[in-house]
């Protein structure tokens, strides 16, 4: 056993996010920890350009926590503990960030393995995170479907 309390799974809407959360999920149900279950909801670019604050449930939160949460219950096993986490903010920074409020052991994530031009303009989350997080950082690699011959 690790002995992780708090785990934190650094959820986007993909199918490799899902693989993540399985695999935090198992981990959490093994050390008894808790698991954070983190989306960081960019702000619409619309909704950026408003002088006034944001309501304390914006609706881009609202709607991110509405679509996570039959994920996470159809995902992890009934007796594993979490919390479902959403911030708005720029991803690179608020997990990091959560990770340190939160006071987690591990984050779990996964990497996209863009390169090349894209790498350059998208930048890298999973390299800023393992970069500056906290904690160890456990990257799954994202996998793309094969095609069928």
């Amino acid at each position: 056993m690790l002995n992780y309390k708090k785990i934190m799974c650094a959820f986007e809407f993909d199918g490799d996010s899902t693989a993540a959360l399985r695999l935090s999920g198992t981990l959490a149900k093994e050390n008894n920890a808790t698991l954070y279950v983190v989306h960081i909801a960019r702000v619409p670019p619309q909704d950026m350009d408003v002088p006034l604050p944001f309501d304390s449930h914006p609706r881009w939160e609202t709607e991110a926590r509405s679509k996570l949460e039959p994920i996470v219950r159809s995902t992890l096993h009934a007796d594993v503990q979490y919390v479902i986490d959403i911030r708005s903010g720029v991803p690179n920074l608020d997990i990091v960030r959560a990770a340190r409020e939160l006071a987690v052991d591990l984050i779990v994530m996964v990497t996209h393995g863009r390169t090349g031009l894209e790498h350059l303009i998208l930048g890298s989350v999973t390299e800023h995170v393992i970069r500056e997080a906290p904690c160890p950082v456990l990257v799954l690699h994202h996998t793309v479907p094969t095609q069928p011959a």
